[in-house]
């Protein structure tokens, strides 16, 4: 049961530093993120992906019932930059954090690191460094952090819901 798979979950974080579960339950199980939340929320980032696909339609139903504390943000995802930077200040005036992430069947379009930095998202998901797709990402943001100096922030774990 959800609330089965929840405790697991749980039990696993209280045994290991897990610090981020990403689509902990089904999307369209409500009720099991409610529960998921209310014994993770305050310990663990929880992150809806398929819950919430970047619609602020959708995200204001999670935030009004407490479903979840952070959102994967695809720009590609929702329609419009417009839209996706919506979903963005709605998370984050929520106290959500907001993960930005690639795409799978990606291209080496380095626009999401731009996306995470401009939006002070702190966090940016697109995988390991195997693949030139990816590595364009992690190159993009070594050259903004190069052009930012001093200026550069990087909060580390602060940035993850329930670590800072």
């Amino acid at each position: 049961s959800a609330e089965e798979f929840s405790d697991y979950l749980k039990d696993l974080c209280d045994q290991y530093p897990i610090v981020s579960i990403e689509d902990g339950q089904d999307e369209s199980d409500w009720a099991g993120w409610k529960y998921q939340t209310d014994v993770l929320g305050d310990k663990v980032q929880l992150v809806g992906d398929d819950l919430f696909v970047t619609n602020t339609k959708i995200l204001k139903r999670g935030i009004d019932e407490k479903i979840a504390n952070s959102i994967l943000i695809k720009f590609n995802q929702i329609g419009s930059l417009s839209e996706t930077l919506d979903a963005i200040k709605m998370a984050k005036d929520a106290g959500f954090t907001a993960v930005i992430s690639h795409r799978s069947g990606e291209t080496e379009d380095t626009t999401i690191a731009d996306l995470a930095v401009g939006t002070c998202a702190g966090q940016i998901k697109t995988g390991s460094l195997c693949r030139s797709d990816r590595i364009s990402k992690y190159n993009r943001l070594l050259r903004i952090q190069e052009q930012l100096g001093d200026k550069a922030v990087y909060n580390g774990l602060k940035e993850v819901k329930g670590q800072g």
